[in-house]
């Protein structure tokens, strides 16, 4: 006699038969800090969860925190660290997991080295003028950067390689944060 099956347990057999060979996907965030793409990653998150997906958020800054700490700003230690987030983003990615990145990312041959190994990958410019994502800068970082007080700063004294051709390019200086969100849906459904 076998022992009576759980709702949850009963439940998660479910979840694990819909998923199984199922294919996540990565949606790359990527452009300057202040550009919004963590308040855009967040939007989505929020609406794919509330949709029922399975979605997980690797956000660059928690990411650099825990995952690649004692990584520096060196171009080395930058890709090392765009590298680790794609590797995380591809593990779950393979079990069906949406998979939201929200990382600066500022090289163009490592995103798209990182890009091509991750499954149904969609790169995501989000992007906005140095004067706006300064005035955006609540801890004033950019006027640091500027200065000269902060060094190895994207976008001030490091550079940031815009993609020539991503999937969607949003300009968050022109759109509001729900215009956004509906693009990246239409982006999502399309693909």
């Amino acid at each position: 006699m076998t022992a009576p099956v759980s709702t949850s347990s009963r439940a998660r057999e479910e979840l694990a038969q819909q998923q199984n060979g199922a294919q996540g996907r990565v949606v790359w965030f990527t452009g300057l800090s202040g550009a919004g793409k963590s308040t855009l990653a967040h939007a989505l998150y929020s609406e794919l969860t509330a949709r029922g997906r399975m979605v997980e958020l690797l956000d660059g800054d928690a990411v650099r925190e825990h995952l690649s700490k004692g990584l520096g700003f060196s171009k080395e230690d930058r890709d090392t660290n765009v590298r680790r987030i794609a590797f995380v983003a591809g593990l779950l990615a393979k079990h069906g997991v949406t998979v939201l990145v929200s990382a600066i990312s500022p090289y163009q041959d490592t995103r798209r080295e990182v890009l091509a190994s991750l499954p149904n990958a969609l790169e995501v410019f989000v992007d906005a003028p140095l004067e706006v994502v300064t005035q955006r800068d609540v801890k004033g970082l950019y006027q640091k950067a500027i200065a000269g007080e902060i060094k190895h700063f994207t976008g001030v004294s490091d550079p940031y390689e815009a993609p020539q051709h991503p999937d969607l390019h949003l300009r968050t200086d022109q759109i509001s944060v729900e215009d956004g969100l509906r693009a990246l849906l239409h982006k999502l459904e399309e693909a």
